[in-house]
This record gives C-alpha cells, sequence and structure tokens, in this order.
C-alpha cells in the first residue's frame, strides 16, 4: 500500500493494474461542497497521484442547493461533466448559457482562455457530479463548449462513445488522442474491450459494482490498466462506469 494506491498485479504476462479505492481519495469540504479527488487538485497533493497519462483530474463533487462556484478561469484543459443526479447551470464567457442534467456531458475546451460559473439552482437537492480534466494536445486553441445527451436506453449494455478526436460516432470533439465511453451493463454480463498496443485505460465506476481481472470495483472506485490486450469485466450488479483510453 502506498499512499492509499493498492497496486495489483495481475499475473498474465506482468500486465499491471492499478486501483484507487473510492475511501482512499483525497477529501475537500466546504458549506456547500463536498468534493472527492482521484488525483492531486487544490490543496490535496499527493505525487503517488498526479494523474494517469494524459487524464489529469477526476472529482467526484456533491453541491448543495443554491451553492456552487462562482465566474472562475480556465486556460488549456479539456474540462468534461458528466452530471449523476440534479441539475448543474452552466455560464461562461464565450456565450454559452445551459442546464446540465443526468444522462448529459458537457466538453468544455478551455483553450487559450475562459471564464465559467457552475451552480445548483434546486432549492432542496444537491446535485452529484464527476468534473473530468485532460490535458490538450495542443495549448493556446479557440476556447469552445459542448454538450450532449447519452440517454442509458442508448447506451445499455454497450460502450457508448461520448468525446473522440475526430467526433466518431456523434461524441463530442476532444483535442487529444483520448476516447470518452459511457457503459451501462445488466448485472451479470461478462464484457471485453481490446486495448491497443501503447495504449492505457482507466475505468471510473459511477455506480454499482464491477470485476475487473479479479478485483471488484464499487461506485467510486477507478482502475488504471496498461500492457493488458484485453479487460474482461464483470457486472456484478446493474453497473454504470466511464472508460477513457488513452495514447
Amino acid at each position: 500500500m502506498i499512499a492509499g494506491l493498492l497496486i495489483v498485479a495481475a499475473v498474465l504476462g506482468g500486465d499491471m493494474i492499478n486501483v484507487r479505492r473510492s475511501g482512499d481519495r483525497g477529501h475537500s469540504k466546504e458549506t456547500w461542497l463536498i468534493s472527492h479527488h482521484s488525483f492531486s487538485f487544490g490543496e490535496y497533493h499527493d505525487p503517488a497521484h498526479m494523474g494517469f497519462r494524459t487524464l489529469r483530474v477526476i472529482n467526484d463533487d456533491r453541491i448543495a442547493p443554491e451553492g456552487g462556484f462562482g465566474t472562475h478561469p480556465h486556460r488549456d484543459m479539456e474540462i468534461l461533466t458528466y452530471v449523476l443526479d440534479g441539475s448543474l447551470e452552466h455560464q461562461d464567457t464565450i456565450g454559452n448559457s445551459s442546464k446540465i442534467r443526468p444522462g448529459e456531458l458537457q466538453l468544455m475546451s478551455a483553450g487559450k482562455g475562459i471564464q465559467h460559473s457552475e451552480f445548483n439552482p434546486s432549492e432542496s437537492e444537491s446535485v452529484h457530479l464527476l468534473q473530468i480534466w485532460i490535458q490538450p494536445a495542443k495549448k493556446s486553441l479557440s476556447p469552445s463548449y459542448q454538450q450532449k445527451s447519452f440517454p442509458e436506453r442508448d447506451r445499455k449494455n454497450s460502450f457508448k462513445l461520448v468525446a473522440s478526436p475526430e467526433g466518431r460516432e456523434e461524441s463530442m470533439v476532444i483535442h487529444q488522442d483520448a476516447e470518452v465511453y459511457l457503459a451501462s451493463f445488466d448485472e451479470g454480463s461478462d464484457i471485453a474491450w481490446p486495448l491497443k498496443s501503447g495504449r492505457g485505460a482507466w475505468i471510473q465506476v459511477t455506480r454499482g459494482e464491477i470485476t475487473i481481472s479479479g478485483i471488484r470495483l464499487q461506485a467510486g472506485d477507478g482502475v488504471s490498466i496498461e500492457k493488458e490486450k484485453e479487460l474482461k469485466i464483470h457486472a456484478d450488479s446493474n453497473a454504470e462506469f466511464l472508460l477513457f483510453d488513452l495514447r
């Protein structure tokens, strides 16, 4: 055990699987925000958890009713927001104003500079979301904004591509050699995912429980996989997860 990182050697071919347990993540709390950090972020710093390949941030946030992030700047980062429960209002300095609901993803390319705010408009319900940062392949791009709905029916027992460099399969365009998938599988499903040579995968469980190479994962857990030719995943319950396929 190294600073909360459980390292499990998958015996096949000496491959390596690194598990990041939900309870071992960094934690911060404000009167209006409870946040868990898979990687170093803000005042939470751990040299053992600085990201995975180009994946830099996964924050699991719960924002209290009528709470939120005031207007603040970003630059040179691809920022994905996925709402699990509740809704989130977004405004930015390139003219976008929207509400993000469960099953929807937002991709904001900060580029050479953008400011935005995020707010929970509900008077009684908290909002639960993941905010994900991926480093872009190039700096100082023109900032841009995308938002799309990915209903569960369109990803039931399958991998739904939600972001890719080319915008393939009606996914959002991300400025990095990265593909992001959202998957929902029924209990008992066995899933195979091929991993190309030289690439790595990060899986973040959002609901339910899955098993990868004999390692059981639950909501909030994350895992990185490298040097595997194929991931074998079993859904121990009805489960949802994000899969990042990264150079």
